[in-house]
């Protein structure tokens, strides 16, 4: 009798490929000539709260974060050699970094660019936020482009393209093999860097509200130093990221269930362009790893 599919999805891992379901996951990687694996449980949410439309996107992106974090851990110990393995502080200190450029360039940086422009929140809600969103986004596409042309970086990608190719394939209901997995794409509807780029999106709007809820409730806060409402508003755009995660999340569940509608195709449209850049064809040794992942993600599913 035939198993039910289960929703699977993943990243790519340094060699690697790391694919989760609903309950483990699994992170395969080429080391030596053979390709080894590490399965992990998924913590379950006991608290309903947690399961709610638009709280769920933001406790998905924090799970997620958290997997692909200790993925990417794992697959640098594997890859590094002996004498300079990875510790687990200088892991964390690359995550700060990471945490404090991505604040710094993605979020401060185009505000203040748009300031510069002659553009101010305050009085322009909506032509602000749609200048500082199209700043984001341009930063966004120099940064992937930029790195795209890394040798490490484009061998990532390949692991990204050999990802979606085996969850394409598995969803389709084929069997996973090599040939069967090659003729599928290496674009998907459900990717991270769809989600990322409708985050930019659905951040122009809800931080266009912004500044019209703040005037309700504060009516002198024109009257205030710029520099004050700047140091206000900015950290206030920071702690909205859960809110817009969560309406991003949701947006690209209703889309991927519903390609076959025009508007939703539409929506899905420039996350699968921008994965024309994050994905690459990949050569048959990554493909084996991800149909490794894969594979033993459903046996331990199916076994629970």
């Amino acid at each position: 009798m035939p198993y039910k599919k289960i929703n699977v999805g993943g990243q790519a891992v340094i060699e690697g490929v790391m694919i989760r379901g609903q309950n483990n996951y699994v992170v395969a990687v080429r080391k030596h000539k053979q390709i080894i694996t590490k399965k992990g449980r998924i913590s379950k949410r006991k608290n309903n709260f947690l399961k709610w439309v638009f709280v769920r996107g933001f406790v998905n992106l924090v799970e997620m974060l958290a997997i692909g974090i200790k993925s990417l851990m794992w697959s640098a110990e594997q890859a590094a050699p002996r004498e300079e393995k990875i510790g687990k502080n200088d892991f964390l200190f690359a995550i700060l970094i990471s945490v404090a450029f991505t604040i710094l360039f993605f979020i401060a940086l185009p505000y203040f660019l748009t300031n510069l422009i002659g553009f101010y929140e305050e009085k322009q809600p909506l032509l602000f936020n749609l200048v500082d969103g199209v700043i984001r986004t341009m930063i966004f596409l120099i940064y992937i482009i930029t790195i795209s042309f890394m040798k490490d970086v484009k061998i990532l990608f390949q692991y990204h393209g050999a990802e979606h190719k085996a969850i394409h394939c598995y969803e389709k209901g084929k069997e996973l093999s090599i040939n069967n997995v090659k003729k599928f794409a290496t674009l998907h509807p459900r990717c991270g860097t769809s989600f990322l780029l409708i985050v930019l999106i659905v951040s122009i709007l809800v931080f266009s509200l912004l500044p019209s809820i703040i005037f309700v409730y504060f009516p002198n806060f024109l009257n205030l130093n710029p520099w004050v409402r700047r140091s206000i508003l900015v950290p206030i755009r920071i702690l909205l990221i859960p809110i817009i995660a969560g309406i991003s999340y949701e947006i690209l569940k209703i889309s991927d269930k519903h390609q076959k509608n025009f508007l939703f195709r539409l929506i899905s449209m420039p996350g699968l362009w921008l994965q024309k850049i994050t994905t690459k064809e990949p050569n048959k040794k990554q493909i084996e790893v991800a149909i490794a992942s894969l594979r033993r993600l459903l046996i331990i599913e199916k076994q629970k």
